[in-house]
């Protein structure tokens, strides 16, 4: 797969490193391979998930609606951790997906979904995601799993750190005004290991913010 460099526009701190890349336009497969890697943060051991998840989100978890075209298949096969407090986090990291691509389909990073279900550094994420498929004139197709979840807290219980397995084998671009979809051959580029920290909304309310996006590229540990 071909990528290009986007600008960063805003200044992390200088602890941690961040590459930030998109694919999309032209011969490219526009999809969800957008980076940004950084530094893990400290917290406790990994655990797997242990009881079945929900069924999928509502349109209107939180209030927010979170919805998505038919052609936008976002997948979570996952199990739900036992904490509530990890539980709710995977379930809005999920969201926060959801948010963005929202986003990509609505052509907007001003949509409630994105602000409520992200911020600081993710709320950045999520604005270059949507810009560059908005700037490039590209949406999103096909089907993403997202798989293999672990969860973490932090000692103080206000942040969880929630990791998985993305799988965009199945997922494409597609132009907006021609409705083309870009297809390539499957290859260890279309799999991505996932590490989001999430935060207590500031509002009180039991919603979880997506604070920061840390990703391996080309995870072979995902195939």
């Amino acid at each position: 797969m071909k990528r290009r460099t986007l600008p960063v526009a805003v200044a992390f701190a200088a602890t941690t490193a961040l590459l930030l890349t998109a694919c999309g336009g032209g011969e490219e497969k526009a999809g969800d391979n957008d980076k940004i890697a950084g530094a893990d943060q400290g917290a406790e051991t990994p655990k797997e998930s242990a009881k079945p998840s929900a069924a999928p989100a509502e349109d209107k978890p939180d209030g927010v609606d979170v919805s998505l075209p038919k052609d936008i298949n976002l997948v979570f096969d996952w199990d739900k951790p036992e904490d509530k407090n990890e539980a709710a986090a995977m379930d809005d990291a999920a969201n926060f997906f959801r948010a963005i691509y929202r986003g990509v389909d609505k052509r907007t990073t001003k949509d409630a979904a994105v602000t409520a279900y992200a911020t600081g550094e993710g709320m950045h994420y999520a604005e270059v995601q949507i810009e560059s498929r908005v700037d490039d004139g590209w949406t999103a197709t096909g089907t993403r799993r997202h798989y293999q979840a672990t969860t973490r807290s932090a000692p103080n219980g206000n942040s969880v750190e929630v990791a998985f397995c993305v799988d965009s084998s199945k997922f494409y671009g597609k132009k907006v005004k021609t409705g083309k979809i870009l297809k390539t051959k499957p290859s260890i580029a279309d799999f991505d290991y996932f590490k989001i920290i999430m935060v207590k909304s500031p509002t009180g309310e039991e919603l979880w913010q997506a604070s920061k996006v840390f990703v391996e590229a080309e995870a072979a540990q995902c195939q």
